[in-house]
């Protein structure tokens, strides 16, 4: 069993349970107002984080409210690398305004699943990252190309794992588009947490077991158990003397 791990919860994101779900976590990641948000839930979200003391991440996307940045987008590597470029700029001067720090990337919705099986992709947000700020650790999808183009390129990287997915055999995310996608139990969430921590493994749609490396655990902000999912992982986590805590370099 880890004796620690970071939550990371996607926020900023126009949803109305941001201040419930902030205690319970340990780092957000903020929508820079391209996929979602705006300058005003920027600089609220970072308010939050600074109460709470949640470490501040970046969560750039494709270009594209009306999907919510979940339809994917084929860019050139120069569009993308401004697409990513842009938003951190965005999210850092939002950060400064406000004394605060930025700590990490991660990509959001479709701009994540392409990037976490295509290598030219992540080759090109990772860059993007490291040429912005090469102290910013990268968040990727556990096993995939996301992790070692980052490490590639120079950058400290988090595996990621998620509390309120399913997954496919080959660890990838089951798409949204598939009705069991999704995890709705909060009994059911906790449980591959814990299968997560204490194997370092997770159980496929299928049935398979799928090793995996947790340094950080996602919840979505948007779901509709989110702070419901975010205490009862948090209180099992610490009943297991796991603490909750953020990632350093």
């Amino acid at each position: 069993m880890k004796t620690s791990i970071d939550l990371n919860c996607d926020m900023g994101e126009g949803m109305p349970n941001d201040a419930a779900i902030m205690p319970w976590i340990s780092s957000a990641n903020i929508a820079c107002g391209y996929h979602a948000g705006d300058e005003n839930t920027m600089r609220e979200t970072i308010a939050l984080c600074l109460k709470h003391s949640v470490t501040i991440g970046a969560h750039p996307g494709f270009d594209d409210k009306p999907n919510f940045g979940r339809t994917a987008i084929k860019l050139s590597a120069k569009e993308l690398y401004d697409l990513i470029t842009l938003q951190l700029f965005v999210m850092d001067t939002a950060c400064r305004k406000q004394n605060a720090k930025l700590h990490h990337v991660k990509v959001h919705g479709a701009l994540y699943n392409m990037a976490a099986k295509d290598e030219e992709m992540s080759r090109v947000i990772a860059q993007a990252v490291k040429d912005f700020n090469p102290l910013l650790i990268y968040y990727g999808l556990s096993g995939s190309v996301m992790i070692s183009q980052a490490k590639v390129v120079g950058l400290t990287t988090a595996s990621e794992v998620f509390a309120d997915r399913t997954y496919q055999p080959d660890g990838s995310l089951t798409p949204r588009s598939e009705k069991n996608a999704l995890i709705e139990s909060a009994e059911e969430s906790m449980g591959q947490v814990m299968q997560m921590m204490e194997k370092e493994m997770v159980t496929a749609v299928n049935g398979e077991a799928i090793q995996i490396t947790a340094d950080t655990i996602c919840l979505h902000g948007d779901g509709a158990h989110a702070a419901e999912f975010a205490e009862a992982i948090h209180q099992r986590l610490v009943l297991h003397h796991v603490a909750i805590r953020a990632l350093t370099r």
